[in-house]
């Protein structure tokens, strides 16, 4: 179920620590139930991403594989 985003990050082209720390700091400033979509082409920023989050404080929306470059979208809601 994809929902319309809150908020969007493309982190193409961003090197891994620098996106993951983007995507947490703008994940930290949401309200409950705001959506965050996270653009990317890094398979590390994908995996680590749910990782450095608390595992509590999202509902995993969608993690899917867009265009022929392996790209990727996340949809993340806030739950706490």
């Amino acid at each position: 179920m994809n929902r319309k985003s809150d908020h969007h990050l493309d982190l193409r082209g961003a090197i891994t620590p620098l996106a993951l720390l983007k995507a947490t700091e703008v994940f930290r400033q949401m309200k409950l139930n705001e959506v965050l979509e996270v653009f990317g082409r890094d398979s590390d920023t994908r995996n680590d991403l749910l990782k450095v989050l608390p595992p509590l404080s999202f509902d995993l929306i969608a993690n899917e594989e867009i265009g022929e470059d392996r790209s990727f979208r996340i949809q993340l809601k806030k739950k706490l």
